[in-house]
């Protein structure tokens, strides 16, 4: 008898150390705590609050913050995560667009916010001004995910080094440092390595740059295994702003026009910043949307002066030339027609017959194999990806908030808007994204000059993908009636 109780004893501290551990294991390594906010608003949600991104391809916080320290020669300036064009609020541990979160460790992924917040300078202003829901016009996605692979494969990414630059800004628990050194170190590069590899296939075509993305190609190689082939879905960053103005079907969505179902959009762009189907906080990524709902354009009158005088007198000209495609109501405004003159009827007066020659690379991501891939993708859940389909051009956008939308086009192939009504071949060639000083008369971020250059990204119109022909309603205006036009634009 005393054997068997002796027995039971030690089976029982054997349960109970399985049970201790285990339970070690699953809170330094699974358990997820809720994000706590201090004001609860759906503005700091937007800005910090997870999508679900961390929990795939999130980055452990410490790790996350020494790199830019360690590796500053892989970023194109000093500031750290700043140089990238992400904007960092006093007090905050992360920047804009990026969330914290808590699954075992600290995490930190991007959000909404990373691709959704304008940032405007007036000339010799040192502070932005920041608009939510505006396009990210300074920020460098493709450039943010190639300093991680540059970091991965650095000879100095080792548990070793990084953990000695980790001791100069902290002192971690002795636990924290043994489950970086033989855990999370190793496992984050292996994963960006891996990524690396996925992503070989942006090496081969023109670079993202400032403030644009290609939305889907990602998508298509990380969850629906379809092939990229030859494509390139490089496209403007658009504003989420009057999204109560088009949902529910009223407008087609994205630049081509995939989808007009809002709360498809909103989970499948969040898998597209990394989140899982398991991962996507399904309710909150509702609320958020309820919320960008309420967001509305910024005003330009609120740092640049309008003459309302002649905004009113280009006010007509906007509705002869203008309104059929890209008033809210509009007879054409949200519809993806094919990219010839021919599709959108006669008397369009000055717009040449023939071909429009607008850029038709975007097109040709979303191929019928990937359609089917996506359709299928969510099949075991409550939702589902139905609503996309495949599209023969790009959508007549409304114009509100026009002003801080440079650059022009779907692919942002125009600086100016002021050159956007002049004929293609006057447009400029080459020029630079991603600086936030505005130019209010040409109305476009600054693209040229040693300050462009510096902190923008190059755009040549030559690349594929990178064309700037197209939409010549309103070349043929007369100057003043240009002048007078953008002068209304202004109030848009």
């Amino acid at each position: 008898m005393a054997v068997k109780r002796t027995s039971l004893i030690i089976l029982v501290g054997v349960i109970a150390l399985a049970v201790g551990l285990g339970g070690i294991v699953w809170n330094r390594f699974f358990r997820e705590r809720p994000q706590a906010f201090a004001d609860h608003t759906m503005e700091t949600y937007f800005k910090y609050g997870s999508i679900g991104t961390e929990n795939n391809a999130g980055i452990p916080y410490w790790l996350w913050l020494i790199l830019p320290k360690m590796f500053p020669d892989y970023l194109p300036g000093p500031g750290g995560w700043t140089a990238l064009g992400f904007y960092r609020e006093a007090g905050q541990e992360v920047p804009v667009g990026f969330s914290k979160k808590t699954i075992g460790v600290d995490r930190v992924g991007i959000n909404c916010a990373a691709c959704h917040v304008s940032q405007v300078r007036r000339p010799g202003e040192a502070v932005p001004h920041i608009y939510l829901g505006g396009p990210g016009n300074t920020v460098d996605i493709l450039g943010y995910q190639r300093f991680l692979f540059a970091c991965a494969s650095d000879p100095r990414f080792t548990s070793h080094h990084i953990l000695k630059a980790l001791a100069e800004v902290v002192d971690l628990p002795f636990l924290d440092r043994l489950q970086y050194r033989y855990m999370l170190i190793p496992a984050t590069r292996k994963a960006l390595l891996r990524e690396k590899a996925q992503f070989a296939w942006t090496n081969t075509r023109p670079d993202w740059g400032r403030g644009r993305v290609d939305p889907f190609n990602p998508v298509k190689v990380a969850f629906l295994k379809v092939a990229v082939g030859d494509t390139i879905g490089n496209a403007d960053i658009p504003p989420i702003w009057n999204l109560d103005q088009r949902d529910e079907g009223k407008l087609a969505l994205h630049w081509d026009g995939l989808n007009s179902d809002l709360t498809e959009v909103f989970l499948s762009s969040a898998l597209g910043d990394g989140a899982t189907l398991k991962s996507l906080p399904v309710h909150k990524l509702q609320e958020l949307q309820d919320w960008a709902k309420t967001l509305k354009p910024p005003s330009f009158q609120a740092l640049f002066e309008i003459d309302h005088t002649l905004a009113a007198l280009g006010q007509p000209i906007f509705e002869q030339h203008c309104a059929r495609c890209h008033r809210f109501g509009g007879e054409q405004t949200g519809k993806a027609l094919p990219l010839t003159n021919e599709a959108w009827g006669e008397g369009l007066e000055g717009n040449p017959a023939g071909p429009l020659y607008t850029d038709p690379h975007r097109l040709g991501v979303w191929t019928p194999e990937t359609l089917e891939a996506f359709a299928a993708y969510a099949d075991d859940y409550a939702w589902d990806f139905k609503q996309f389909r495949p599209t023969v051009g790009y959508v007549n956008v409304p114009l509100d908030g026009l002003w801080i939308r440079a650059p022009y086009l779907h692919n942002g192939s125009v600086p100016y808007l002021t050159e956007l009504l002049e004929l293609p071949e006057r447009r400029s060639q080459i020029f630079y994204r991603g600086h936030d000083v505005y130019d209010a008369d040409r109305m476009g971020f600054v693209s040229e000059g040693p300050e462009a250059e510096h902190l923008g990204s190059r755009y040549d119109t030559s690349e594929p993908g990178n064309s700037n022909q197209g939409h010549l309603w309103g070349t043929h205006l007369s100057d003043t009636e240009k002048r007078l036009l953008l002068e209304y634009l202004k109030t848009l």
